[in-house]
């Protein structure tokens, strides 16, 4: 899945996108914690899943032209004028070939990764891109360790609530990841606008109960939902 395939898919108004920010700087009133939002189309290319998926899948067709290889010679020896003991070895290469190259861009179907690709793989791939854009977004900053990242991998349809190590200790993981299915929900009734204001809302209630606000807070200055783009996959 592509960044401009992803806007597409959650068609998110620029209205939309404002009345999210408006809701996040509502939450850093209430509270002295910062909330961070990203959302990318995919955490990984997972190229190396799909080229795997794809040789099995070969592999598995050459199995089946093995038994059929003296037909296949001998219909190549009428195709080519004689038959030539390396007739079969070049078609075989071909046909492999191809067809390796043709299932590899196949299985780049969103609806094909999540079938091909291991959900332990995805889910870890998931929570590893998405400390990275913990890191990136600078919410580690946050004062007394009180930020946290939203954070949506669109094509593995996965939610991760990151929080600093001053939040940790004081909410338990499983609220974060209450919040994290109650979002999953909303956004598989394609209900994305929802789904962001909803964990926006639950997770400022939080940080406000642990966190109020101070009078030496810094002001906020909320990027509000930030679309990540594509990578240069190496």
């Amino acid at each position: 899945m592509r960044y401009n395939k992803l806007l597409k898919k959650m068609a998110l108004t620029k209205e939309d996108y404002a009345d999210i920010q408006t809701a996040l700087s509502d939450v850093h009133k209430k509270t002295s914690g910062r909330i961070s939002l990203a959302v990318i189309a995919e955490s990984s290319s997972y190229a190396f899943w799909e080229m795997l998926a794809a040789f099995f899948s070969t592999f598995g067709l050459f199995a089946c032209l093995i038994p059929l290889s003296s037909q296949i010679y001998s219909w190549l020896g009428r195709t080519f004028w004689g038959e030539q003991p390396w007739y079969l070895a070049v078609f075989l290469a071909l046909v492999c070939g191809t067809l390796t190259i043709a299932l590899y861009f196949f299985y780049n179907i969103p609806a094909l990764d999540r079938i091909i690709i291991p959900q332990v793989a995805r889910r870890r791939i998931v929570s590893n891109r998405a400390m990275r854009r913990f890191a990136e977004s600078g919410i580690y900053r946050a004062p007394k360790g009180s930020g946290i990242l939203i954070f949506v991998s669109y094509l593995e349809r996965e939610v991760r609530i990151v929080a600093d190590k001053g939040v940790s200790e004081k909410v338990s993981q499983d609220l974060w990841n209450l919040i994290a299915d109650e979002m999953s929900e909303f956004l598989a009734r394609g209900q994305e606008k929802e789904a962001w204001l909803h964990a926006v809302k639950r997770c400022g209630e939080l940080l406000a109960e642990h966190y109020p606000p101070s009078e030496d807070d810094e002001p906020a200055s909320p990027q509000g939902l930030v679309v990540l783009e594509d990578e240069k996959w190496a």
